[in-house]
């Protein structure tokens, strides 16, 4: 549960720190319109993240400490031979 809301945490406060950097436009220029849609061809890289990402936490949250410690060994010695 810790790991789930960490990873929340992370992705809620990224964007607000992405955003910080934007200043105003200025009047008469071009907002970079053309800019921002040639930025669109990762979605390759974004799915293969998203999946890397989703599996991250499914191995976390099935990977539990299942084993059980070893049993002790336990180790006797006969004595077969016979006295004079």
């Amino acid at each position: 549960m810790r790991l789930i809301s960490g990873f929340l945490a992370l992705a809620l406060s990224t964007s607000a720190a992405l955003a910080g950097d934007v200043a105003p436009l200025t009047p008469g220029a071009p907002a970079g319109v053309k800019h921002a849609q040639d930025m669109g061809h990762n979605t390759i890289l974004y799915i293969g993240l998203g999946a890397a990402v989703v599996a991250g936490i499914a191995v976390a949250a099935t990977s539990g400490d299942d084993a059980k410690p070893a049993a002790p060994t336990v180790t006797t010695t006969l004595n077969t031979t016979a006295a004079p």
